[in-house]
């Protein structure tokens, strides 16, 4: 098992053997405290559960307000007592997702995802009503040959993944980090791959984020290549890089900017449109009507991070008004809680989003001009 060992520190300063004695005092600080011991089968799986240095563990504890203590194959989780039912909770499903998944490690943000997911199966079921047959309800996947599974880290993930497989158009808004694009290109992915689509088409608009470039030297792909490196980031942790270069050379992949879609019709594709909310009115609505039969279309974007000239109208912020409740549509909005990036970005969105909402409320509202004339 990859942890340290007793009375040593690991490099991101966990001290085990301090964790151990501390752990007895600070439950004892706690006016109901449970005490949940668990041990796994496979001594390999359980290493890569803890983590390196039990850095997994030691979110757990953050997270979830427990203390844990894991030495080979076994834990001993104290704390409230609903805190450490989730916390075994976590441990069993991260355990079954490294014995399903091949042996691959875990990260921070896998350990966040199942944290989001048991606390759904918590709403969903006490102890006592867990099922017999051990099914409880998971968070979506999708799955491609290079990744294998990829499944939604938190509920809005979850409902973004079902409104890709049950709608034809999925718009979807949110901050940065989230996972609007990179989620958008992992289910295309997988429809190429499954013969469910014969192309793939990736388009954005080619407008800087607050700076001017000029004139970018070379060919067209070269000239809209910095555009549209994000897309090409997200391909390449789905795609072997051989399967992308080869999916270019053949237009079975086409990345575009968004000017080249006019006088198209994208049959038998998926069709996703990043960073929309940089469109214009008129743009979008070309977008939109591009689609042809057996094609599905995405939009994402994020409406607080607009780029158009002052006083231009985003085309991703007029469409989600104007599509409102028309049948076929699905939208899915991405909160600033959603971020799955990093932690400290979650805080960044979340303090902007603050400050705008304090901006918002101090601004001095403008008295509403009177239809009447002046009295006599």
């Amino acid at each position: 098992m990859a942890t340290g060992e007793a009375g040593g520190r690991g490099p991101r300063g966990r001290d085990p053997a301090r964790e151990r004695e501390l752990a007895p005092r600070a439950v004892a600080g706690l006016s109901e405290a449970a005490e949940v011991a668990l041990t796994f089968d496979d001594n390999r799986l359980a290493s890569l559960v803890f983590g390196q240095y039990d850095q997994n563990v030691a979110h757990l504890e953050r997270r979830l307000g427990v203390v844990a203590t894991a030495l080979g194959n076994h834990v001993v989780v104290k704390g409230p007592p609903d805190s450490t039912e989730r916390a075994r909770r976590v441990l069993e499903l991260l355990y079954a997702r490294v014995r399903d998944g091949g042996g691959a490690p875990l990260t921070l943000g896998d350990v966040d995802g199942v944290i989001q997911e048991s606390s759904l199966q918590g709403n969903l079921f006490s102890a006592d009503e867990a099922p017999t047959n051990g099914e409880r309800p998971s968070f979506d996947q999708i799955a491609t040959r290079r990744r294998g599974g990829v499944r939604a880290r938190n509920a809005a993930q979850d409902a973004y993944i079902k409104a890709l497989r049950n709608h034809e158009l999925v718009f979807a808004e949110g901050p940065a980090g989230t996972g609007k694009t990179w989620l958008a290109v992992g289910y295309a992915v997988s429809l190429l791959e499954q013969g469910h689509a014969e192309r793939l088409i990736l388009s954005r608009p080619a407008v800087e984020a607050g700076e001017r470039l000029g004139f970018l030297p070379g060919d067209m792909r070269e000239k809209v290549d910095p555009y549209l490196r994000p897309i090409y980031d997200a391909l390449y942790d789905f795609m072997e890089a051989r399967h992308v270069d080869r999916g270019l050379q053949t237009g079975m992949i086409e990345i575009a900017p968004l000017a080249f879609m006019r006088g198209r019709t994208l049959t038998n594709a998926v069709v996703l449109l990043d960073e929309a909310q940089n469109t214009t009115s008129m743009q979008m609505k070309m977008f939109l009507t591009r689609l042809g039969e057996n094609s599905r279309m995405i939009v994402t974007g994020d409406p607080s991070q607009i780029d158009l000239p002052q006083g231009q109208k985003s085309g991703l912020v007029e469409a989600v008004r104007i599509l409102d409740g028309v049948e076929g549509i699905g939208r899915v909005t991405f909160r600033d809680v959603d971020v799955v990036r990093h932690d400290l970005v979650r805080r960044i969105v979340t303090a902007y989003e603050a400050d705008a909402q304090e901006n918002r409320d101090e601004a001095p509202q403008r008295p509403t001009p009177s239809r009447r004339g002046p009295l006599p």
